[in-house]
């Protein structure tokens, strides 16, 4: 299946197995929504993130994260490519780049792929307020949609 928008209905209550963000280069808007997925689904979903290739790690995605008490650790931007597997229930992209790449994936897997479209914050510019603004415009964005599709309370499930 593939859509314009979350879900709305019985199936966004509905948890899948496994779910991939993925964007273009997953510096910004793939990590920032696998963070905030790992916080809002169960522990029992495989919750993971990639680009179409692989980017650098941006900080004002660590500064947004923080100011929710959450944080990327470690972690690096990846590319699809590098992902030990990429068979997931649902795909969903977060930029153009990516909705064509998991579309060209899926050509016989079974997976769904859902098109979330995410302003890219850095084509943002002006102070640091400015900037910050644009980027916690997307997390919420991206906050708003995992609650749509997998409604707000899929964290107290367990599978």
């Amino acid at each position: 299946m593939s859509d314009l928008s979350p879900l709305s209905g019985p199936a966004a209550s509905r948890a899948p197995q496994s779910v991939l963000f993925l964007c273009g280069m997953n510096s910004i808007r793939s990590p920032m929504a696998e963070v905030l997925a790992r916080r809002a689904l169960p522990r029992g979903v495989f919750i993971a993130s990639a680009g179409v290739r692989a980017g650098e790690r941006d900080p004002f995605v660590d500064a947004v994260l923080a100011e929710e008490g959450l944080s990327l650790d470690d972690r690096q931007p990846q590319s699809i490519d590098e992902l030990a597997d990429t068979n997931f229930d649902l795909i969903i992209t977060l930029s153009p780049e990516a909705h064509h790449r998991a579309l060209d994936m899926t050509r016989t897997a079974a997976a769904d792929v859902e098109y979330w479209p995410m302003l890219d914050p850095t084509i943002v510019s002006g102070t640091r307020d400015q900037i910050m603004a644009a980027y916690r415009d997307v997390r919420e964005r991206l906050a708003s949609s995992i609650a749509a599709r997998f409604g707000p309370d899929n964290k107290s499930e367990t599978k």
